[in-house]
């Protein structure tokens, strides 16, 4: 993809040195090379991924000495430009560095009927016309923006403070019921953990028991055969 702008974009043809060599676009965030050749930064940053040297004249470039030609970038900003949309009537120019605020007003822009259910794309001049006789009785956006879907009879009603206030109660509650359910998890988890801490008590308890139990039983086998021995001895005495 090009990096720089079209020709065909501007309203008298640009001189000569605001074009790139790779792209043969007007120059977008021209960049200088060590040796004073200039570029789009995109289109530079691709032919450097692949070469090495400058495009041009072939010498060597070592990226960190590339700097960013801004007196340049707001010389080309100053071009006038034709609207993008000269194709469907708008005669518009202006400097290239304000075509984005003229796209955003102009009347000869597509736009989507913001009517719900409704695809088409009309001209911004004509849109509000185009909603007064779409779907009528349809839902559309409230147009200052609180997102709730309103009927043609609903308009003139509307208020999108009260709106908000009764979507914020409705999430509210909705919040509070979560964060009960929550707790009563909680407390339920609670309650399993003290049993199992309970039971584990137990079975450390018996465990030790049991322990104390094998230990006495292992004594008494040890004295016994003791014993015997000795009685033994003392039947040979006598």
């Amino acid at each position: 993809m090009s990096g720089g702008y079209d020709l065909n974009l501007f309203a008298s043809p640009p001189d000569c040195n605001f074009v790139c060599s790779v792209c043969h676009g007007v120059l977008k965030r021209p960049m200088r090379l060590p040796c004073s050749h200039i570029f789009c930064k995109k289109c530079i940053l691709q032919w450097l991924a692949r070469q090495n040297t400058c495009p041009c004249c072939r010498k060597e470039v070592k990226r960190r000495k590339m700097v960013q030609v801004n007196k340049l970038r707001k010389t080309i900003g100053r071009l006038q430009v034709k609207c993008k949309n000269a194709a469907a009537g708008c005669l518009v120019t202006c400097p290239l560095a304000h075509r984005k605020g003229h796209q955003n007003s102009c009347p000869f822009e597509l736009m989507d009927c913001p009517n719900e259910g409704c695809t088409a794309r009309v001209l911004r001049g004509v849109l509000d016309e185009h909603r007064q006789h779409c779907r009528q009785g349809g839902q559309q956006r409230c147009p200052l923006g609180c997102g709730a879907s309103l009927a043609a009879s609903e308009s003139d009603q509307h208020n999108c403070y009260r709106e908000l206030r009764d979507a914020w109660i409705q999430r509210h509650q909705r919040n509070q019921h979560l964060l009960l359910s929550l707790l009563r998890r909680v407390r339920r988890v609670h309650r399993t953990t003290n049993f199992i801490r309970r039971q584990l008590a137990q079975l450390g308890n018996f465990m030790e028991d049991d322990s104390l139990l094998l230990s006495a039983r292992v004594q008494e086998n040890e004295v016994a055969p003791e014993a015997e021995m000795w009685d033994g001895q003392g039947q040979g005495v006598l």
